[in-house]
């Protein structure tokens, strides 16, 4: 038995394998591929995509606090739903480009949205949330419910 015969034995999906390559390799593909492993490698790069939180609390309330230099009030939502508030940032730019005549040869609007859900221990009053805005930072205040504290008894 020859070297090739024995290698196509050993070998049952030898040339399927062998198909499979080679569609991977033919130009299309291979630069679909590449794309997708470019894609990712690094999915989000752009520093708008997400914004510094932090969370600190007192005995009374819980202090949220949001890092959003450059960001106008009007573009900023604020949603309580049951134990989590979730700060909105919606970004809206156009560009326009003119030529000598001041007649429009493009224009182009982008959004980006940056959505935050902060949980907190207990479900929340909406009622008695408190937010500020001054210089770029958020301030959210959620007051700490007062529960009933139950006794437990001794028993003998």
């Amino acid at each position: 038995m020859n070297e090739r015969n024995k290698k196509e034995k050993n070998e049952p999906f030898g040339d399927l394998m062998k198909s499979m390559n080679q569609f991977f390799h033919e130009k299309p593909v291979r630069g679909f591929l590449q794309t997708m492993d470019e894609f990712f490698k690094n999915p989000f790069t752009s520093s708008a995509s997400s914004f510094q939180v932090s969370v600190s609390e007192t005995d009374d309330e819980h202090i949220i606090s949001a890092e959003l230099p450059g960001v106008k009030k009007e573009q900023i939502q604020l949603d309580v739903i049951d134990n989590y508030v979730t700060i909105t940032v919606l970004h809206l730019e156009s560009i326009t480009e003119e030529n000598d005549k001041q007649e429009i040869i493009k224009k182009q609007t982008s959004m980006k949205k940056s959505i935050r859900s902060i949980p907190l221990p207990q479900p929340i009053d909406e009622n008695k949330v408190k937010a500020s805005y001054q210089n770029g930072l958020l301030k959210i205040r959620v007051p700490k419910q007062k529960g009933k504290k139950i006794m437990i008894d001794k028993i003998e």
